[in-house]
């Protein structure tokens, strides 16, 4: 698997799926956020406590930045790419 990581071509290929992934990770943890404040506004519980939510809002905005990094990556070796071909 990791074998990957070593190919410019995959890691730069795959940026566009790593933005995805990294915008949904996002979105749930907004989400999440959301779902945490209101049960914490109505002081009822939404299927879990409200710190429960938050803490699963923190777990997918870390995702979410490691996802992006990949990103990042991809666009820095496609650049670097596209200027040694200049």
């Amino acid at each position: 698997m990791f074998e990957r990581w070593k190919s410019r071509e995959w890691i730069v290929g795959s940026g566009v799926r790593m933005t995805l992934s990294g915008g949904a990770c996002w979105i749930l943890g907004v989400v999440f956020a959301i779902l945490g404040v209101i049960g914490d506004a109505i002081d009822a519980t939404l299927g879990l406590e409200s710190i429960s939510w938050f803490l699963l809002a923190i777990a997918s905005f870390v995702a979410a930045i490691s996802w992006y990094l990949g990103w990042a990556l991809a666009v820095y070796l496609a650049t670097k790419d596209t200027k040694n071909k200049e």
